[in-house]
């Protein structure tokens, strides 16, 4: 680990209401980086305790919902913005899961999964706007010891032992 410190306060984001916490769970197209520092480690969001977002009091990836008429790779560039003034010239494409919740009556969509490369300098410029904390761990920790969400963990998982998986 490069001595990374963990940020613990979010910063408003002009715009945004207080979220409705009768609010349903509802899914969306949406994207995720797999935020990588030099030396390997992932930055990572604990997510917000609230009851109207999946997931909440977990740790997870940045990213969030693809808009009407947006390109995945536009999506991650409003999203990081938007989450941590994170802005970048190269994003390379992971993966994609696809989910079809038609049975609950949440539709079918996808998140789709982006490497984006950090240096210490960008990291240490990182202001919070969205969850309790970000933190950098490394993939083992990332992957055995975290409360992470679902499909960021196996998303994790994969790019952390990518040179195993696949013949």
């Amino acid at each position: 680990m490069l001595g990374l410190k963990t940020v613990v306060a979010s910063a408003s984001v002009p715009g945004h209401s207080p979220p409705d916490p009768s609010a349903r769970l509802t899914g969306s197209d949406a994207v995720a980086a797999l935020i990588i520092l030099d030396d390997g480690s992932y930055v990572l969001q604990h997510r917000d305790d609230r009851p109207n977002i999946w997931y909440p009091d977990h740790w997870g990836c940045f990213g969030g919902s693809v808009d009407p008429g947006e390109q995945p790779l536009e999506a991650l560039h409003r999203e990081l913005y938007e989450e941590l003034e994170l802005e970048f010239d190269e994003a390379d494409y992971f993966t994609r899961f696809d989910f079809d919740l038609t049975r609950l009556g949440a539709g079918r969509y996808y998140r789709m999964f982006f490497v984006v490369r950090v240096s210490p300098r960008q990291y240490s410029r990182l202001v919070l706007h969205e969850g309790e904390a970000f933190e950098a761990f490394s993939g083992e920790t990332a992957c055995r010891d975290l409360k992470v969400t679902p499909y960021d963990a196996f998303a994790l998982f994969l790019h952390h032992a990518r040179t195993r998986v696949g013949s």
